[in-house]
């Protein structure tokens, strides 16, 4: 029996008839499934949205250790990604627009590091004096997003744009490019400046 759904976070029955046939099949995930799939993901969707620790889950969800090893294998998978596409070319073309867009706005901030936030992927933004990390949004112009790089906050922003258009570059087809001067830049493709940056990883300590 499939849990009762009682949380914001829980999907609706229109969000899960798109999520579900992007999933991998069943038998591309290991063994049989002891927890329903909607039940894992609605999970997944509790914990993003509510910004707690995995091991925080309540109770009426399958093991915080269960669900933290499905989000792992699809988000290795890519799954995740091509649900963001999905999503993002499904609202554009319901707008009139072509599924991929041409034209792209960029932007930064910085954000104070929590407590699970390991000392190695944070860094101190002396200009706006915050010790965390920066992160790099690329969407469209409807505001979809599009690519997410997360730095330590010592990278400059300039450097850190190039990481995150190179990821861009290489995942959609881009013609314009939007951003304000903090961000200027020679393109990825003629820059001399830093090499590009690692991308800190965006998995959250169980």
């Amino acid at each position: 029996m499939d849990r009762v759904r009682q949380y914001p976070s829980d999907l609706t029955d229109a969000e899960w008839e798109i999520i579900e046939p992007v999933l991998p099949s069943p038998q591309r995930m290991g063994r049989p499934e002891k927890h329903s799939r909607r039940a894992v993901i609605d999970a997944v969707s509790y914990v993003v949205r509510a910004g707690c620790a995995w091991r925080y889950l309540p109770v009426d969800f399958p093991p915080w250790q269960t669900v933290y090893a499905h989000f792992t294998r699809l988000n290795s998978r890519g799954v995740t990604e091509r649900i963001r596409t999905e999503l993002r070319e499904q609202i554009r073309v319901a707008h009139g627009r072509q599924p991929e867009p041409t034209a792209r706005i960029i932007d930064s901030q910085s954000v104070k590091g929590a407590d699970t936030v390991p000392r190695d992927s944070r860094g101190y933004d002396a200009g706006k004096k915050i010790n965390g990390r920066n992160w790099f949004i690329v969407t469209d112009t409807l505001g979809l997003l599009v690519t997410v790089w997360v730095l330590a906050a010592s990278w400059q922003d300039r450097d850190g744009a190039k990481g995150a258009l190179l990821a861009t570059y290489a995942a959609t087809p881009i013609r314009h490019v939007f951003a304000d001067s903090g961000l200027s830049s020679p393109t990825p493709a003629s820059s001399t400046g830093p090499a590009t940056p690692k991308p800190t990883t965006q998995r959250q300590k169980p």
